[in-house]
């Protein structure tokens, strides 16, 4: 992958919420929003005084946020009044680079299957990467659950790494101002994949190329993994692979 394919019109990323000023912002959707958020990272279903205890708003705010959204089918209630998230949710995601994941899932399959390991795709999303799509490998009980949604850093793991190697350095600054453009990320360009130990999580490794995605900033197709002695060049080189499949339906 050049530079120039991963650089030339690609867009560049929104502003921060802040960017604009408190006062540009809509404070009754960006708390529905949260709510939506603390819900997806709560491990088990919030009570309604968990949940304004989380979005820091008196519990009758809480529960005006909770009908909208319920309205909407984004959350929903158990039997006990606990409040989770909605398959409605679902329905929003499969919106989000629709493309992409359409050509990525078979091949997050058959890697899943094939290493043993969970395979996912990242995609940059403002300051962090996110978890796009993943999938765990069928008959493996010790494989990493990564969940559609989780942020990294750049600046920590692989998918990030693989990400800034598909975009100059120059172009880095201009995009992502104030996080460094890491030398990982130049020998992940002159080999086509990056790799990561301990960086996210202690005793997880990490293997990641570049996807160069048509009007968009590259992503990355990335597989994760307990222990270390893998055989980071053959995953590396499978990896790059199946990005060439994935693109070639992109393009």
């Amino acid at each position: 992958m050049t530079e120039a394919s991963a650089a030339d019109g690609a867009p560049t990323p929104a502003s921060s919420p802040g960017a604009g000023g408190s006062g540009s912002l809509s404070q009754t959707l960006s708390r529905g929003i949260s709510a939506l958020e603390l819900l997806a990272d709560a491990e088990a279903p919030l009570t309604i005084a968990e949940l304004s205890q989380g979005l820091g708003v008196h519990r009758s705010i809480a529960y005006r946020i909770l009908r909208t959204l319920e309205a909407h089918s984004l959350v929903m209630r158990d039997d006990a009044g606990k409040v989770t998230t909605a398959p409605g949710l679902a329905a929003l995601a499969r919106g989000v680079s629709r493309d992409l994941q359409s050509a990525a899932l078979p091949e997050l399959t058959i890697l899943a299957n094939e290493l043993a390991m969970t395979a996912f795709i990242a995609v940059w999303d403002q300051h962090d990467c996110v978890t796009l799509v993943a999938v765990e490998p069928r008959h493996s009980r010790t494989a990493l659950i990564q969940r559609p949604g989780t942020r990294h850093s750049f600046s920590a793991g692989a998918p990030g790494i693989a990400i800034q190697s598909a975009v100059a350095e120059e172009q880095w600054e201009r995009l992502a101002p104030g996080q460094p453009y890491r030398s990982e990320a130049r020998l992940a360009r002159e080999r086509g994949y990056a790799t990561s130990f301990s960086e996210v999580i202690d005793g997880v490794g990490s293997v990641a190329a570049p996807i160069s995605v048509p009007g968009q900033l590259p992503a990355s197709l990335s597989v994760v993994y307990f222990g270390s002695g893998k055989d980071e060049a053959a995953i590396g080189a499978r990896l790059v692979e199946s990005v060439k499949l994935i693109e070639a339906q992109l393009h």
